[in-house]
């Protein structure tokens, strides 16, 4: 078969491939997004089969169409429907793909380890094969999780720094994602087979005009198929990756741990955590970050007078005031006992007293003991960089007001000498 005919059929390729899979896209509300999520995933290990061992001879070099048709379209696709959808959409499929082919990479490795017999003469295993098969699978999987990601911030950075049509966009961020993905799949078939540089620049070719190809197919579906859902995301690309990543998740299931079961504030060791970064980004960014100590005053005693029961409501009620009193992006820890420490980033110490001060006052209005006696609290306030260049310093220095607070009669907000309050 010469050069043209297989040229020929590597565009006929390109285009049942994008036609089909853009039609279960297209009705997927109809028929669901299962069957395009399907469709998807099954064509992976064809993928990586048929750039492992089939090329064709083009004019433009010795391809394999499985990398440059079928892998180059797939990425193409999870963009599309990222673009159709949205990040926390789009997500899954990168995902499942990522799991299926882990998966079955491991049960791979499993049937390695199986005695073979032949049912014919001459047919047997190809073992050698199948454990190269499991790493070009391996390393697929992890380079296919960087492209999709890669694919679709590309896609939002281009759009934020040359605002245009979306074709463009898709032309250019696949072209550079398909371009590393060339260099990264060669490299394991250099290692593997030793392939010749041929292989490597014939598929980077291959791999442009399918971009170039795949960018005007979907400009063609746009004429035809108008789609609201496809406008330029206003989202941070932060937030973006955030949702690609799962992140939020993560962040959410931080949220709720490490936190003090009683008073709803962090505990300690979420402190240990939180409050250096903090401290780190306010230096780099060089912000003024604040640390409170807040000790409720003659503790010990309301136990003793009301039971450990009313001890617990009171502090559960001083957090809830603490809360009220911090600012968005404030952090509230129980440090221990009736103590707790507030972090207030891009607070300077002025600041950070008049806040600490107030809450002071409203513990000291709003909340009484079953005696009716008033609930007040002792605070010290130090403030980086200028009472310590790392937590454990700016902590010791409000602990050391703190106490100064208390000597002085309790009941008060204590800062630097000149903080004025």
């Amino acid at each position: 078969m010469n050069q043209g005919t297989n040229l020929a059929l590597f565009v006929v390729e390109a285009v049942l491939y994008f036609t089909l899979l853009t039609t279960l896209l297209h009705f997927r509300h109809r028929i669901g997004l299962g069957v395009f999520l399907t469709a998807l995933g099954v064509m992976h290990f064809v993928e990586t089969y048929l750039a492992a061992v089939f090329y064709v001879d083009l004019p433009i070099g010795v391809v394999s169409p499985g990398s440059s048709i079928f892998f180059a379209g797939k990425l193409v696709m999870i963009l599309m429907l990222y673009i159709k959808e949205d990040a926390a959409t789009v997500r899954q499929p990168i995902y499942g793909l990522f799991i299926g082919n882990a998966v079955t990479l491991l049960i791979a490795q499993f049937l390695l380890l199986h005695h073979t017999v032949s049912l014919t003469p001459g047919q047997t295993a190809d073992v050698a094969f199948l454990r190269e098969m499991g790493l070009l699978m391996l390393w697929g999987t992890a380079l296919l999780y960087i492209d999709s990601l890669a694919i679709i911030l590309l896609y939002e950075r281009i759009g934020r720094l040359f605002p245009g049509p979306t074709i463009t966009r898709i032309a250019a961020s696949s072209t550079l994602v398909l371009t590393f993905d060339q260099v990264g799949f060669y490299g394991l078939l250099a290692y593997l087979y030793d392939a010749p540089a041929a292989v490597f620049w014939g598929g980077w070719k291959a791999k442009m005009v399918a971009a170039l190809l795949y960018s005007a197919m979907f400009a063609l579906y746009q004429m035809f198929f108008r789609d609201p859902g496809m406008v330029l995301a206003r989202r941070p690309i932060r937030d973006i990756f955030t949702d690609l990543t799962f992140r939020e998740r993560y962040e959410d299931l931080l949220a709720r741990t490490g936190r003090d079961v009683l008073t709803g504030a962090f505990d300690r060791g979420r402190m240990e955590i939180e409050a250096p970064r903090l401290l780190r980004e306010s230096a780099e960014r060089r912000k003024a970050l604040s640390v409170a100590i807040v000790d409720v005053d003659h503790f010990k005693a309301v136990n003793d007078r009301f039971g450990h029961l009313h001890g617990d409501s009171v502090l559960r009620e001083v957090a809830d005031e603490l809360h009220r009193g911090t600012r968005t992006g404030d952090l509230l820890f129980r440090y221990g006992g009736e103590e707790f420490v507030i972090v207030l980033p891009e607070a300077n110490h002025a600041d950070a007293m008049l806040i600490s001060e107030r809450m002071r006052q409203e513990i000291a209005a709003g909340i009484r003991d079953h005696g009716g006696e008033p609930i007040t609290v002792s605070i010290g306030v130090a403030t980086a960089p200028e009472d310590g260049a790392n937590f454990t310093s700016l902590l010791a220095a409000a602990d050391n007001r703190l106490y100064r607070a208390k000597n002085a009669g309790r009941n008060r907000t204590e800062g630097r000498p000149d903080s004025g309050v």
